[in-house]
């Protein structure tokens, strides 16, 4: 296994109202924060973040209740909460306007902080993101529905529900050590309960509250979208870039809804070109 396949380090803890929250920075240069999504962890940039801190000093945490995050039993880990967090990390880190490219309720949440915190970002980057309703798979709506009935099955069946429905998420079925990533965050006392918490609390409404104000957004945005996408299809990506005037929106063939996995190099390429022709688009104006 290369360097860029190793599991990111989240060496530092930050207090969010006294719940603790891991994260890691690596690399120098302009501030990148990479917000990932559900129900995944910061490691699904772990191919990614060391490339893009050649250029970068690039900021990576775990939402609140997803990966080395704490997870408790009764917390808050809706959307309602996920953007005050990001807030609160881009305060703490001290950063003025950074690059956010952001995954799936990643991208609501980027989305949220920006419309409802108010955050200014130099650039916005969203990989299939939630953003626009109708969201939430057949899977999605039964387990809210049975929350305590899936939170108590036995371990063994789900871990294979676990493992079948983040396969789901890619166009080519993930190795072993690949989908280990994913799925140990979610294994273990009280983590079970976690994983099925989570999509309890999913809730349309927290894009609704923010759809009709894309418009306003006045940061460039790249929107990447993979074409096999399973459970976001890329009619919704197409539907949302017509949302967001300053959009340049773009097809990642060969690539489910976690393009990290199924082409991080499409996203190292497309990123890279579009914060150059933002940097030469700057310098022209100056």
């Amino acid at each position: 296994m290369n360097a860029v396949d190793q599991s990111l380090p989240l060496p530092h803890t930050f207090d969010f109202a006294g719940r603790p929250v891991r994260y890691g920075v690596m690399g120098a240069g302009p501030a990148m924060v990479l917000v990932h999504g559900t129900p995944f962890s910061s490691q699904v940039w772990r191919r990614i973040a060391p490339l893009l801190a050649s250029n970068y000093c690039v900021y990576y945490f775990d939402l609140l209740g997803y990966g080395q995050s704490e997870m408790v039993e009764g917390e808050d880990v809706s959307l309602g909460v996920q953007n005050h967090l990001l807030a609160a990390l881009i305060e703490h880190w001290g950063l003025d306007k950074p690059h956010v490219v952001a995954h799936d309720f990643g991208g609501a949440t980027a989305l949220r902080c920006r419309i409802l915190n108010q955050l200014a970002y130099t650039t916005l980057t969203l990989i299939d993101p939630v953003a626009i309703a109708p969201w939430g798979s057949p899977f999605v709506q039964h387990v809210r529905q049975h929350q305590q009935a899936f939170s108590g099955l036995p371990g063994y069946i789900h871990e294979a529900i676990l493992a079948a429905y983040i396969q789901g998420s890619v166009c080519h079925p993930m190795a072993e050590h690949d989908l280990q990533h994913y799925t140990k965050p979610w294994l273990g006392e009280g983590r079970q309960g976690a994983f099925y918490r989570q999509i309890a609390q999913m809730d349309q409404r927290y894009t609704d509250e923010v759809q009709g104000a894309y418009a306003s957004l006045d940061c460039p945005v790249l929107l990447l979208w993979g074409e096999q996408d399973q459970w976001i299809p890329i009619e919704r990506g197409e539907a949302l870039a017509r949302q967001i005037a300053n959009c340049q929106m773009v097809r990642v063939p060969g690539a489910g809804h976690l393009v990290q996995e199924d082409a991080p190099e499409a996203i190292i390429g497309e990123l890279l070109k579009f914060l150059h022709r933002q940097c030469a688009a700057q310098q022209d104006g100056t």
